[in-house]
């Protein structure tokens, strides 16, 4: 969950019904649950798309069949297709959603006042948009990105208005549905998600959001985000998500394609906050060209089970990515995230910088990659995790692998794992802080890192989810 907050003294209570509150479901059509072909032609159909991405649907399906469920990681066997309604439509009139705030209906506009959408887009943001259930309901830009060219839009309004563009990129050599099932299953049942096109040379200097809200019981949401930077643009992407908390589970299988144009620079934020009933297992993606930046800021926190990996294909010259995580694991959570990246060009850098935190037996694990191919001359790539333990009953474990294929490069792992010292602690109460207080200062300056990263309206929610979970407030 990412919103923006002017107010760091929220009262708990305050801040607590913001995330797990429901509302009573209301579509306008949805599929029953499970995944047939029948099912994936009434999505296609409902949404009106052409045949070629209906036909891409179908293909996705078929891999979809053939894949085993993954047999490393954390245990799946309750996510079961079979029991997740795949694609809810919310009854609001205007097909793609609408550009005025006011015009949505009122307990969807309800939902996203909670969560403080419009105050971020008024205060922070060039664009901003809201996904409900399986369907963008609202998206808007402000008026002086549209006039260089910037396109923000839906990806269901993209693959009618903008097709040339997305029939190249969809899901074709960035993250195709043969990567992994899940990534199958996503393309064979996407729905909704961002579209974001920054013409060459144009920096757009403000952050664009996107917030997904997920309302109804055993649903799974399945966005897609599309970002094509062209050569020498620049912009920043932050993505938001949240769901109430039920008895039965949810499943969130998005997936994030990025392509960097030389000398581009993309950043993508996502801080997610799923109920603790909900499966996170996504897909993310960039293709960096000569010279282009890409960088990951990711904070994890709520879901049942988390499985990210965002990954960076370095295939131009002198291409740089950087990755800064968090991963924060309470009681019942498993957490595995991490970083890939592939140096496939000469003079490419790479940084990873891991955070986790684990408390009252939850788990958090690193599993990365970085690969550094044959020719990719004077390359270089650092690693560093660090894991904070509450207790003797959480676990953090780092899984970090390494394939280097070339000798003139530079390589550097660190990993420390370690609990909250009680001479810290002590220390802090020495100068009039409580214990509670102590530790929260302590994990303020262990989240530093991803924190300075972000505007300081999403740094100051950000600690305050943190302290949240540490005080057993959620989910």
């Amino acid at each position: 969950m990412l919103t923006m907050s002017t107010d760091s003294d929220l009262r708990e209570t305050d801040t607590e019904a913001r995330f797990d509150f429901k509302k009573k479901q209301q579509a306008a059509f949805r599929t029953d649950k499970g995944l047939t072909e029948e099912t994936v032609r009434m999505i296609s159909e409902d949404k009106d798309e052409p045949e070629w991405m209906l036909q891409r649907r179908l293909r996705a399906l078929k891999q979809w069949q053939a894949m085993p469920m993954p047999g490393w990681g954390p245990d799946l066997s309750e996510v079961d297709i079979n029991e997740i309604i795949p694609y809810i439509r919310p009854d609001i009139e205007t097909r793609g959603g609408v550009d005025d705030w006011t015009d949505l209906p009122d307990d969807i506009k309800d939902t996203f006042d909670k969560l403080g959408i419009p105050e971020a887009e008024k205060n922070a943001l060039s664009g901003v948009g809201a996904q409900y259930e399986s369907e963008i309901v609202y998206q808007n830009m402000q008026e002086r990105w549209r006039e260089k060219g910037v396109l923000f839009c839906d990806m269901d309004k993209a693959v009618q208005e903008h097709e040339d563009i997305v029939k190249e990129y969809f899901m074709t050599n960035c993250v195709p549905p043969s990567d992994n099932k899940f990534a199958a299953l996503h393309g064979a049942i996407w729905s909704g998600g961002s579209f974001v096109y920054i013409p060459e040379d144009v920096t757009v200097d403000m952050p664009v959001q996107a917030y997904f809200r997920m309302n109804s019981e055993g649903m799974g949401q399945f966005e897609h985000t599309l970002i094509v930077a062209e050569k020498g643009s620049e912009v920043h992407y932050i993505e938001g998500c949240s769901a109430p908390t039920y008895s039965s589970f949810n499943l969130h299988s998005g997936a994030v394609e990025v392509f960097v144009g030389e000398d581009a620079h993309v950043q993508y934020s996502t801080v997610q906050n799923w109920s603790k009933n909900t499966y996170n297992l996504n897909t993310k993606r960039a293709i960096a060209e000569k010279g282009a930046t890409m960088e990951w800021v990711s904070g994890s926190m709520g879901s049942k089970v988390t499985m990210l990996y965002p990954s960076t294909v370095l295939k131009g010259r002198g291409a740089t990515d950087t990755h800064i995580t968090i991963a924060f694991a309470g009681e019942g959570q498993n957490i595995d995230t991490g970083a890939k990246v592939y140096h496939n060009a000469p003079e490419t850098k790479s940084t990873i910088e891991s955070k986790s935190i684990s408390k009252d037996g939850g788990r958090t694990n690193y599993r990365g990659l970085v690969h550094i191919a044959n020719g990719a001359k004077n390359s270089s790539t650092s690693v560093e995790c660090d894991a904070l333990m509450f207790d003797n009953e959480s676990t953090s474990d780092t899984m970090p692998f390494m394939e280097i294929n070339e000798s003139t490069v530079d390589v550097a792992h660190e990993a420390t794992v370690g609990k909250i010292g009680d001479e810290d602690v002590f220390y802090l109460q020495s100068r009039g802080l409580d214990d509670d207080d102590a530790k929260q200062m302590i994990v303020a300056g262990f989240i530093e890192p991803i924190t300075e990263e972000l505007p300081i309206e999403y740094a100051v929610e950000l600690n305050r989810l943190i302290e949240l979970e540490m005080e057993g407030s959620l989910g």
